[in-house]
Formats: C-alpha cells, structure tokens, sequence
C-alpha cells in the first residue's frame, strides 16, 4: 500500500535538492532561468515527475528543457546522495503550464469583464416589459 505523506515529503525534498543545483548552475549554457514548480511521486517512490517552468521565449523554453533532458542522469545522481530511500526515483522533466494558463484565464476574465459592461449599458436604458412589480398582489375585499 502506498504512503501518500512518504510520497509528498520524498517529492518535497527531491524539488528542493534539484532547486539548489540548478541554482549552483549547470555547465549547460542552453538552461535559461529555470523554476521547480513541483515534484510528484509515484506511490512506489520509483518515479519522480518535476515539473519546471522557464521565464523566457519559446526557444529559451526548448533549449532549457534539452538542457534539464540532458542533465536528467546528474540531477538523479544528485538526488541519490541526498535522499535517505532505498531506491534512487528516476525522474522525468515535464514543462508546467502555469503561465499559459493563468494568460487564458487572464483572458477570460478581461471578456467577462468587457461583457458585463456591455450588459450594463444595455440595462440603463431598458424599460420593464409589463408592470415594475410582477408579483400578484392579494385582492382587498370590497366593502359594497
């Protein structure tokens, strides 16, 4: 059965261990400025998934995830020494899509926004359809 807090404390480590080697700096000089977002392991502790972003262009992106592709074997070495585990996690580098989505919800947002003020400016002008209260009220008796 797996451990999931053993699991997260394990990732934890691991995205910290990484973190300060690629701040240390790599001899790699197609790594750009490179962000560990996350490490997420599998419930075996076999598998570490590191998710990273990259501050830059599209080809800064590229060339820092060859870069990290190419470095896999040091950064698990590194991680094997500082670990306390039986086993030594292989680890996969998969690019966080955290700024591409937060700039569509960006979007989204902004085009709710332009729509609701289209819909209030239509509401300024707008006249009711029947009667302003469309409630029924109770009939008074009539005293004849």
């Amino acid at each position: 059965m797996a451990d999931h807090g053993r699991a997260a404390k394990l990732g934890d480590s691991i995205k910290e261990i990484i973190a300060k080697r690629l701040d240390k700096g790599l001899r790699d000089p197609r790594l750009g400025f490179v962000t560990i977002t996350d490490v997420r392991m599998t419930g075996d502790l076999q598998h570490a998934s590191v998710f990273y972003t990259v501050y830059g262009s599209e080809q800064e992106r590229e060339d820092s995830a060859a870069a990290l592709k190419a470095a896999t074997g040091m950064l698990r070495t590194e991680v094997g020494r500082n670990i306390r585990a039986r086993l030594t996690p292989t680890l996969e580098f998969i690019p966080d899509a955290i700024p591409e989505n937060a700039a569509h919800v960006a979007e989204l947002l902004a085009k709710a926004r332009e729509q609701d003020s289209a819909t209030r400016a239509l509401a300024t002008g707008a006249q009711y359809a029947g009667d302003e209260d469309p409630y029924v009220k109770p009939r008074e008796a009539d005293e004849e």
